[in-house]
């Protein structure tokens, strides 16, 4: 290959031949090519308000019904709802809400599969990822899931999805459009009946099928998606102003007192020394402050951020403490629909009042660690109980801050932290950004 110099000349000006000028115009729009077919087909599909009906991925006969030769106009979602909230912290009650109503494609913690892709990976490779990469993971999926591509959740799901059919989809069946036509039907090929529930819904609906799953997002017109795993609502900002999203943030806490006792309920292993210093009422030396004091950080900074009212979270934040939406389920359901711009629906209402009366007492409800069936006043104030005055004390030293901003008081004594006639929830509102 012939070599091209640029020379220097006096006065520090750099001229080149034109031979090495064509050269670096034809490699700058090669560049730009690239660049240009890249973002085209990352927005193919469902980001370009169409589906290719002829492209390999939709060889299933039912989807073909829908399709004739070439292209199928669909509309985009209108509506894009995150559930952000930390672990333990009502999460799953609260999505159950969005969950109900028929306009809404909800799904449960997608963000599990990225995060069990980059976990899974080889040491090396841990070592060399950042917080910011898998960050920029879990956005990518968060904008194709808003817009109804669920192929991409093929390049986290294991084992890898098949003709685009996986059985590795995490906790599909709570989401009712996943175990609902056109997704799920039973063995004969007819609709399922009644509502779907978490116990039939692998057994009749079968392996996941992506493309329907598609289809069905698009159907709804409004996605929700429940997430646990972004740290800060400020880690969002990309998507609140991407102009392809009308993205609304509903922002759940809980006391952090309440979220440590409820992990040690549910995550015994991890939580051991902590489970063990509840029963004894003797620290352990090796206990891991930061499994709380990081939850802390993360969920007052993410409010504070939310309650400046920056611009890019202006119509696009909520606060919601579990607290209030367990005490008043009914007017707290209402503000967060008014919130996110939907009609309570009538099935939410009846969802609500068959899902938090429920006795916490029931063996087969509360031993369920996931269970979304309960008396909801008394969960949320279930861990008075179970939580030992010297772990609260320590929590209300560690998160003092956090307790502070978000409304939940502090005790002074065993007695009071037991005393369930007294509310540790202080009655204040947050105002929904504007």
């Amino acid at each position: 290959m012939r070599e091209f110099r640029c020379q220097s000349r006096r006065g520090g000006r750099m001229e080149c031949s034109w031979k090495t000028v064509l050269l670096l115009v034809c490699a700058s729009l090669g560049v730009q090519y690239t660049a240009i077919r890249t973002l085209r087909d990352s927005l193919s599909g469902p980001c370009q308000g169409a589906y290719r009906c002829s492209s390999r991925q939709h060889r299933d006969s039912r989807w073909r019904s829908l399709c004739d030769d070439g292209w199928m106009q669909v509309a985009l979602p209108r509506k894009h709802i995150l559930l952000f909230a930390t672990t333990r912290s009502g999460s799953s009650f609260t999505g159950q809400l969005l969950n109900q109503h028929p306009e809404v494609f909800y799904v449960f913690e997608p963000l599990f599969h990225v995060q069990q892709a980059f976990t899974n990976s080889s040491s090396r490779l841990r070592r060399s990822l950042d917080r910011r990469a898998l960050l920029g993971a879990y956005r990518d999926l968060l904008l194709n899931l808003y817009a109804c591509d669920l192929h991409f959740m093929e390049n986290y799901v294991r084992p890898e999805p098949q003709d685009h059919v996986t059985n590795s989809f995490f906790r599909r069946s709570s989401s009712h459009a996943l175990c609902s036509p056109p997704v799920c039907s039973d063995g004969a090929g007819g609709a399922t009946s009644g509502l779907p529930d978490e116990t039939w819904c692998p057994k009749k609906c079968g392996a996941l099928n992506l493309t329907l799953a598609s289809l069905s997002c698009l159907s709804r017109g409004h996605v929700a998606i429940k997430t646990v795993r972004v740290p800060e609502v400020a880690d969002l900002r990309t998507l609140t102003e991407d102009p392809r999203l009308d993205l609304k943030i509903l922002h759940l806490v809980r006391d952090p007192r309440a979220v440590l006792a409820s992990r040690m309920m549910a995550f015994s292993d991890q939580f051991r020394a902590w489970k063990m210093w509840n029963a004894t009422g003797r620290q352990p030396r090796y206990v891991d402050l930061s499994q709380i004091t990081s939850t802390c950080k993360d969920m007052s900074a993410s409010a504070e951020t939310g309650l400046q009212r920056p611009a890019w979270l202006r119509g696009r934040y909520m606060l919601l403490r579990y607290e209030d939406l367990a005490s008043n389920p009914k007017d707290k359901a209402a503000e967060i629909f008014r919130f996110v711009g939907l009609e309570r629906d009538r099935r939410v209402d009846q969802w609500i009042s068959k899902n938090t009366n429920r006795d916490a007492s029931s063996p087969s409800e509360w031993n369920y660690r996931y269970s979304t069936t309960r008396d909801s006043r008394a969960a949320a104030e279930s861990w008075r109980l179970q939580l030992s005055f010297d772990i609260a004390r320590t929590v209300q030293n560690l998160c003092n801050h956090t307790l502070a901003l978000l409304g939940y008081r502090p005790v002074q004594s065993a007695a009071q932290l037991r005393d369930l006639s007294v509310s540790l929830v202080e009655n204040i509102s947050f105002e929904t950004v504007t």
